[in-house]
Order: C-alpha cells, then structure tokens, then sequence
C-alpha cells in the first residue's frame, strides 16, 4: 500500500463523513437537521458529533430556542483542511 496517503479514521466513517459533508456547505446546521439528513438515530449522532468536536473539527453550541434546547454545529478551520485532505487522499485510490 505504499504510495497511497493514510485516511483519517475520524473521517473514515459514514455518519461522520456525512455530517462533515453536510457541515462544509453550510455556516452552521442544528442537530435536529443534521439528523434528519443522516437518518441517524440521535444517541448515536451525539456520539459521533462528541468525536469530531473533541477532534476539534467542529464546534457545537448549546443553547434555547424558547424554553427547548438548541444543540447548533459548524464546522472549523482545523475540521475543513481534514476534511479537505480526506477527499483529496481518497481520490488517489479512485484515479
């Protein structure tokens, strides 16, 4: 396998693939979108979102919308570039 870039494995997996895809074309999307669009059930997607923000490729803001919680999420710089190197070094596998 030389020659082929190492994949981020935070990237590498397919819900948080897709929030990054979601989030790299939006300002920012709250969790209830970000589930609908996934499909994904909500006690995994705070899982996967507990990830990529440790990581530092997104933040997450909680706050109120009224009296409900609001859990917002955008993605960084730090999370665009590794986004960014992700499909960049896939793509050496597809050519």
């Amino acid at each position: 396998m030389s020659g082929f870039a190492q994949l981020d494995p935070l990237l590498h997996s397919q819900l948080r693939l897709a929030v990054m895809s979601l989030l790299i074309g939006v300002d920012s999307a709250e969790f209830v979108f970000i589930k609908e669009k996934t499909g994904a059930t909500a006690g995994n997607l705070s899982v996967q979102l507990d990830k990529l923000s440790n990581a530092g490729y997104i933040s997450v803001t909680k706050s109120f919308k009224g009296k409900k919680p609001l859990t917002t999420c955008s993605i960084t710089k730090v999370g665009i570039k590794a986004f960014e190197d992700y499909v960049n070094n896939l793509k050496q596998y597809i050519e």
